[in-house]
């Protein structure tokens, strides 16, 4: 996989969310011409990208703020039961410590941080704009 793609209204805020949970900036530019509209099959597309990768390297979180043509829906308030693609999973080494840092970006917990047998502390969390985003902390052998 290359990357998962968030699109978002505020985007330095989303930025800043994206790099509290561990990921790097690795770029972001405006896109648009014949080439992107052709690739999205959206006429006059005009939007402003920015590229996360992981820590790991191994991949990207594309978060892009269209400025034209508007955005035709919104799925920010659904649940995490709703059809389509939905939430991004990132492990983290203590999800103790990634939720204090979050919070400060405004993520709010979605119910409680549960544990998965002795295997997994797993949360899920409302990021900027709702963007729903699991995290994983993998529990070592006791």
């Amino acid at each position: 996989m290359d990357n998962v793609g968030i699109v978002v209204e505020n985007l330095d805020a989303a930025i800043e969310f994206f790099t509290e949970l561990g990921l790097e900036l690795e770029g972001r530019a405006p896109i648009e011409g014949d080439w992107a509209d052709g690739v999205t099959g959206l006429k006059n597309m005009r939007v402003e990208v920015a590229m996360m990768r992981t820590p790991d390297g191994h991949g990207r979180v594309e978060l892009s703020r269209f400025l034209a043509p508007p955005v035709v829906a919104d799925h920010r308030s659904a649940a995490v039961n709703a059809l389509g693609y939905l939430r991004v999973m990132f492990t983290v080494d203590d999800i103790d410590r990634t939720l204090a840092k979050v919070r400060k970006c405004g993520a709010k917990l979605v119910g409680v941080v549960a544990r998965y047998q002795d295997s997994y502390r797993l949360c899920y969390i409302r990021g900027p704009e709702g963007i729903l985003i699991g995290l994983a902390q993998e529990m070592g052998p006791r």
